[in-house]
Parts: C-alpha cells; structure tokens; sequence
C-alpha cells in the first residue's frame, strides 16, 4: 500500500496549531499563589499559562509550586503569581510544524509548549504527550498494534480510534485517493489479524483448498470509513464433506468478529455467513453463467457485487480460477455488456437545466443528493464494465482508469476527467462521514446542497459531467439506445 504521503514524518509537518486541545487556563501574575492552586486543582491541570493583556508572560508548573512549597513554607499566602513563574518562556508560533516544537522541548528539557499567534498573544499550549498521541496515529505504528493485539476486544478499541487517525492523516495532507487506500488497508489488517486470532484463541480455521474473498468496494480496495461487510466464500470442489461444518463455523464468526470491531454487516446480506454466498468452484462458475447469460437485474446486482472479488484469506488459486472465467464467459456472451451498460446509464447524474443540481423530492432523505447513486455508483461500475471487456478485472477504480487509458480504451483526457470526479465525489463522501462519526451520527451517503459552500457547488457541478462523460462514453460503445426494453 502506498502509504509514503502518510508517514510519521508528513505527521509531523502538521502545523503546532492543529495539535492544541481546548481552551488553555490562564492566570494574571498578580494573583495569589493559593488562588493559582484552586484553579489548577479545580481545572485538574499541572501547569497554568500567566498572561498580561493577552501576551504570556510566564508558566507555573507543579513543579515550580512544589519548590516553592519546600523552600519558602512560610511565605506562601503572601507570594503571587509573579513571584514564583518561569520567565524567559520558549513559545512558538501556530503556523510553526510539529517537528519544530519537539525540537525545542527537546532541547530546553521541558514538557510543553506555549504557542501564540503572530502578534504575540497566547493561541494555546501544546505538550510532549500531544506529541507521543501523533506519533501514534502513524500507519506503521497501528499496523503494528494491530498485529500484536490478542483479542477481538482489543481489536474494537484499536478500530475506535480509526476516526482520529483518518483525521490525523487528513491534517497531514494525505490526499483521497491515500486516505481510501489507507482504509482499506486497515479493514484488511484487521480482518487477517481477527483470523488469526479465530485460529489461536478459538480454534476455528479455513480448510484447506478454500478462500475467504472479499467483495464490492472491499474487493476493490478503495472503503470509506464505515462500509458494510461485503464477503463470499469459495472452495475446492473435491474438499471433504466432513470440512464443510468449519466453514460454516469460520464464516459465522469471522462476520460476528468484524461487526464486534465496527464493521457493519451487509443490509443485504451479502456476507460469507449466508449459505448463498458459499460455493465450490463449480458452483461458483455456474452461478456466474447464469448471470452473465440471463442479465436480468438481480443477476447483474450479484455480478456487479462478485466481478471485484480479492482473496483475503485461503488460496489464491481459486480467485485465479473464478477470474479466468468471468474473463472467458464474458468473451462468450456479448450481449451482456450492453445489457449492464444499461443498468449503468439508469443512473443519472442529478443535474438539471442551468446547472441546477437536483435532490430527492419525497422521503426522509428529501431535499438532500445520494452521492452514491450520484455518481459513484456509475463510475466504479462504469470503470468495471469497461475494464471487463479490456480484461482488467483487479485494482480500484483509479487503477482501472489508468490502465484504460494505457490500453487506449479512454482518451487521457476522458480519463483524467472521470477521474477527478470520482476524486472529489468520494472525498465528498468522505468529508462527511468523518463530520457525522465526529457528532456522534450515522454516516450517511446523502448531502444537503444548501449546506454546501459555492466552490463545492461549483465542483460538484464538474464531477457529475465527468459522470456524465462516462456514461456517454458507455452509451454510445455499447449501443444502448438500440437495446429492446
């Protein structure tokens, strides 16, 4: 996973300001040392910022008070604020980077930071602890706590803090294609990790010769936070009847596992744990025949679900074997292409005269755009269906997109189009589902327009012609128009 654009050292050029936590407690230096105390005992605070007119002046520490206390015991209900504060402070600016300010608490042996704004007055203070909690929001860092986790509990607490570290790398620049790419990653990690811990702790394992695949979006490798379970199970088709009982055990608890650790299960369940979703090989392969050649809507919701399957666990020999004959039965039938190419151009972007984007009119999403069924849903699909007859059957829509124009099957100018829509439509997507996890909400795949700002209007507007592009593009390559309905 390319993760270079996510790295402790991108973490640490955030800016210090991104890094303060909540109002910071302030005091003038003219109050009385034991006033000082009840406010950092009320506050619960070891340290306490002294100001005039805005500007810092000085810091009191526990430390500073605990000298105080062992050298002028006497003396403590006359002393003030001014009497016992660190002068000199070393302060930094807001716009300053993370690294600058370790370097300074490194160097000057202390433990925070006062940092202000560029006239000089006091914008927050920032501690070596907000700094350890950064550096702990790197990729390599969860990565190896999650393989070093034992338990599916510890697991759920390490998946609660997906959100900081999608922010954290959202601070850091990371772009969205990144930030999906390291979703993924992470649901990957879990689910090898939660396997793994099925086999050591629980006894329960995979046969030999079967795979536990991954499906959809999953399949692809390009997740938001919060996508649902989408899976399938395939195995050998001369395995043991006397195996089929651990996978049915296998498949039961790994989805169980994974729900545990904040991974929703399919509202259609679309899952290895539905007996629909395992086969053998042979069955497999009959199923898809019977998809591609009767290309009626439900068969090509299964077969738009299945086509991005990944093996995420077992033999990878089998994913080769159902892929090769995706490729070979799509050779065989070419009326199907058409057929889904009509299911993509149902739909259309929602966006009417003059540019007017479009919401839904009734409902309990009225007044408010799907971006799945925007946009998103026709580029991945769109992407796939095109990729299907140039026999790409990997990678996520972007790889697909790149390898379309390498072959010559979209223009670079086409490509580079769909390819920023799909971009901004998924950060969209994203951006909100990181606003309504931080509020506590559901995420959802719906936008309200009049809470968009008139650039994202604006950028809206070009991706649902990027989405538009495409499905000209699918439109006229597989002659849509002259299908019988």
């Amino acid at each position: 996973m390319p993760t270079s654009s996510i790295n402790e050292e991108s973490l640490l050029l955030l800016h210090v300001e991104d890094l303060c936590n909540g109002p910071v407690i302030t005091c003038d230096p003219d109050l009385s040392v034991v006033e000082m105390a009840g406010i950092m005992r009320e506050k619960d605070i070891s340290g306490i910022v002294v100001t005039q007119n805005d500007k810092p002046v000085g810091i009191v520490s526990v430390r500073d008070f605990r000298n105080i206390v062992a050298d002028h015991p006497q003396k403590i209900a006359d002393l003030k604020v001014g009497d016992i504060m660190s002068r000199g402070l070393i302060t930094t600016r807001r716009r300053d980077y993370a690294f600058e300010a370790l370097f300074l608490m490194a160097k000057h042996n202390i433990h925070r930071l006062v940092i202000t704004n560029d006239d000089g007055s006091l914008f927050g203070v920032i501690t070596d602890t907000d700094l350890l909690q950064l550096q702990t929001c790197t990729p390599l860092y969860i990565s190896q706590e999650i393989e070093s986790a034992r338990s599916v509990e510890q697991l759920s607490r390490i998946s609660s803090r997906m959100l900081d570290i999608v922010n954290c790398a959202t601070r850091a620049g990371a772009g969205t294609r990144s930030l999906v790419e390291l979703i993924s990653h992470f649901n990957d990690a879990f689910t090898t990790r939660i396997i793994a811990i099925m086999a050591h702790e629980e006894g329960i394992t995979l046969p030999d010769g079967a795979a536990y695949l991954a499906l959809g979006s999953e399949g692809r490798g390009e997740q938001t936070l919060r996508t649902d379970q989408d899976s399938a199970i395939v195995y050998a088709d001369d395995l043991p009847p006397e195996q089929f009982p651990a996978i049915v055990r296998f498949s039961e608890r790994l989805v169980e596992a994974l729900e545990a650790v904040g991974v929703p299960r399919c509202p259609g369940n679309t899952m290895a744990s539905n007996p629909e979703w395992r086969h053998s090989v042979s069955e497999w392969k009959r199923l898809l025949d019977q998809w591609i050649t009767i290309p009626k809507p439900d068969h090509m919701v299964n077969f738009g679900m299945f086509q991005d399957l990944r093996t995420l666990h077992g033999s990878a020999q089998l994913e080769k074997e159902l892929c090769d004959h995706i490729a070979n039965s799509i050779r065989r039938n070419a009326l199907f292409l058409p057929y889904m190419a009509r299911h993509i151009v149902r739909f259309k972007p929602p966006m009417g005269l003059f540019g007017r984007i479009q919401s839904e009119r009734r409902g309990e999403h009225r007044g408010k755009v799907d971006l799945k069924k925007a946009g998103i849903f026709a580029i991945t699909e769109g992407a796939s269906l095109l990729g299907l007859e140039a026999g790409i059957l990997t990678g996520t829509t972007w790889d697909k997109l790149e390898a379309m124009q390498e072959k010559g099957v979209l223009s670079a100018g086409d490509a580079a189009v769909i390819s920023d829509a799909f971009t901004f439509l998924v950060q969209l997507r994203l951006q909100r589902q990181l606003r309504a996890l931080k509020a506590g909400l559901k995420p959802s795949n719906h936008i309200d327009p009049l809470a968009m700002s008139d650039r994202e209007k604006d950028l809206f507007r070009e991706a649902l012609k990027g989405v538009a592009t495409l499905q000209k593009i699918i439109r006229d390559r597989y002659k849509v128009d002259f299908i019988s309905r």
